[in-house]
């Protein structure tokens, strides 16, 4: 893949590739011999997007947060960056929950060091803080763009009101503005072309959707009458069958495979990074296997006549 690939993230002078490489596995369900391969492999493709968040995986039995940076920190070490754009987040870390300013600056200090990096180009407020008020918040992560810490903020699962009360703060007081938001969007949860879809599009804000597969649902793994693994990703995936729109969707999706003999997941990405203000997909792959599935985004793009097919099954 080639720079001409390679996609203007929001109101920024970063440019990113379609596929946002997910770094959530590193440390955790990928070792780090492995993490190495997926990461070779993605940059040998042309890929330069890793995202990751102090917080990750501070959930698996013997962890405290921090593991996939580690992982990353160690990979950049390794190979250089000077190509890559690393994306990492604050607010959920056990040692440096919220947003208030002093944990933002001192979450940022440790995800730097775990990096290995002078400055970390996007900085995501993880999750919305209700108890520090947002000015408080949006001034803190603008400093540090000041300090040269962080190149540009970011948003992650915040609603459109809060978006815009941080946006409108930012005009007011002369702070920098976020450049990217990161919600979830998919063939089955469209939610968001309601409200935040236009804002985005509106602000010069880059969306970055998380969760592109629906927790694997379009992967083709989840199907009426199969067997289930009993866990709480398969559960929520398979409550898509309980909506019409979910055998429907999989029935275009497996027609447009078959005849592009492409693989599910790549045809649901496909649709997904082309969508109005979408700037890159972000999916993760704990293998090399998973990982072809996800590359192979970069070389196919759907006709109008498959968008307009999956549009009509998924509305």
């Amino acid at each position: 893949m080639n720079d001409t690939h390679l996609r203007r993230l929001g109101g920024s002078d970063l440019r990113v590739s379609p596929l946002n490489l997910g770094g959530n596995v590193f440390g955790w369900t990928a070792d780090e011999a492995t993490s190495f391969a997926v990461l070779d492999a993605y940059r040998e493709s042309g890929g330069n997007f890793v995202d990751t968040a102090d917080a990750y995986s501070a959930w698996a039995p013997g962890h405290t947060g921090g593991e996939s940076e580690r992982v990353i920190g160690a990979w950049l070490a390794a190979r250089g960056h000077d190509d890559m754009v690393i994306a990492t987040k604050v607010s959920q870390h056990p040692d440096f929950p919220g947003l208030s300013a002093g944990n933002i600056k001192a979450a940022n200090e440790a995800s730097l060091g775990r990096l290995g990096v002078e400055a970390v180009d996007l900085y995501y407020a993880h999750f919305d803080d209700p108890e520090t008020p947002l000015a408080e918040s949006a001034e803190a992560f603008s400093a540090l763009v000041d300090q040269g810490r962080v190149r540009y903020v970011g948003l992650s699962n915040h609603s459109p009101e809060r978006i815009r009360e941080w946006l409108a703060l930012c005009d007011e007081n002369g702070w920098h503005r976020p450049v990217c938001v990161q919600p979830q969007y998919n063939l089955v949860e469209r939610g968001i072309e309601r409200d935040l879809v236009p804002l985005a599009l509106a602000e010069d804000l880059a969306l970055l959707p998380y969760f592109g597969l629906a927790r694997g649902f379009l992967t083709g793994k989840y199907r009426p009458g199969r067997a289930e693994d009993g866990s709480p990703r398969a559960a929520k995936a398979r409550a898509y069958l309980d909506d019409p729109r979910g055998e429907r969707v999989l029935a275009a999706l497996d027609a447009i495979a078959a005849e592009r003999s492409a693989e599910l997941s790549t045809v649901a990405l496909a649709w997904l990074v082309e969508r109005p203000g979408v700037a890159s997909v972000l999916s993760s792959a704990r293998n090399l296997d998973q990982l072809r599935g996800l590359l192979a985004l970069n070389d196919l793009r759907l006709t109008a006549e498959e968008t307009a097919r999956l549009d009509e099954a998924s509305a």
